[in-house]
């Protein structure tokens, strides 16, 4: 069995190396359903088979000591050598193979349940979110808010809140469903949602928004126009380039493309049912539903809710709209 594992241990690490220097698009969530499996094969087998087997040889190690200690103290010897304590507990230990598996099946299960089921965590990678969430905050995503999921197949096993307008949301990118994207819900099915001009109006009502100071961005060393946007009673701010043009440019094909028009002032989309309408705050530079369309129900990965660390701005850290 050490031989087995070891092949097996092998193969985790070389997909995780492989990974980690790009030669394989990985998933997380497939390595740590396969590592929940594994380890928990090896736990209940342990449970089962090793452990008892351990103990049974533990025993019978005790039985001949006390066999042989009687025999000697018949004889007259008051003085027996031998540890067998010490000889009892090495053949109760695990050996190195059942410590990196069985031994590490309840913290692998907690991490897979804690992270399937109930929060996961991510880190923002661009600036697309921005003023609401900065590139490196490490945020919370609430994974049962929306409903939970089969780990890895993403089916729906028992629903709870709708996706509502204005939640800033996580899902599974359409193009690219390996990538997970965060964007907000601008339209949910039904809607007509359309960005002309810089405006956002749903079923035919402007989104109101109100002028806020100039935002700063430390990271581009820019300015942007900055609004207090109000969608269905929930406030958050946005920004606007004004350098460029209300025109979507770079447009791909994608599942109910027929449902949007595109002219010189934007872009109007009717969203299917099922489906959603997504939109970074920082309007000019997010790439989202007016680039590649809407996002299926069984794309949602959960609500985000909560900033928990960003190391460069310890500041940053609580909850956001």
């Amino acid at each position: 069995m050490g031989t087995i594992t070891a092949v097996i241990l092998a193969a985790f690490a070389a997909y995780a190396g492989a990974w980690y220097t790009g030669v394989v698009e990985g998933n997380f969530a497939v390595l740590l359903m396969l590592a929940t499996v594994v380890t928990g094969i090896y736990w209940v087998i342990e449970k089962l088979v090793f452990l008892p087997r351990r103990r049974r040889a533990a025993q019978q190690l005790l039985d001949e000591h006390n066999v042989r200690k009687e025999a000697l103290l018949k004889q007259g010897f008051t003085h027996i050598e031998g540890d067998v304590e010490n000889a009892r507990q090495k053949l109760l230990a695990q050996p190195w193979w059942l410590d990196w598996t069985a031994g590490l099946f309840p913290v692998i299960l907690a991490v897979f349940v804690l992270r399937s089921f109930l929060f996961e965590p991510f880190k923002i990678p661009s600036g697309s979110m921005i003023p609401t969430l900065r590139v490196g905050d490490l945020i919370l995503v609430n994974k049962f808010h929306y409903g939970v999921r089969m780990p890895v197949f993403n089916t729906m096993l028992f629903e709870n809140h709708k996706p509502q307008r204005g939640d800033v949301m996580v899902f599974r990118y359409p193009p690219q469903p390996s990538l997970d994207y965060i964007k907000r819900v601008i339209g949910v099915p039904g809607d007509e949602v359309a960005y002309l001009n810089k405006q956002i109006t749903v079923n035919g009502k402007p989104v109101p928004r109100v002028a806020q100071p100039e935002f700063f961005d430390s990271e581009t060393m820019r300015y942007a126009r900055q609004f207090r946007e109000t969608l269905d009673a929930r406030s958050y701010n946005t920004l606007n380039d004004d350098d460029r043009p209300a025109f979507i440019q770079g447009t791909t094909e994608f599942p109910f493309s027929n449902a949007c028009r595109y002219t010189v002032e934007g872009v109007t989309c009717k969203v299917p049912e099922g489906h959603y309408f997504m939109m970074g705050d920082n309007r000019d530079n997010s790439l989202d539903s007016r680039y590649w369309g809407f996002v299926p129900e069984a794309n949602i990965v959960g609500k985000a809710f909560f900033v928990w660390m960003n190391f460069g701005d310890l500041g940053r850290i609580g909850s956001f709209e």
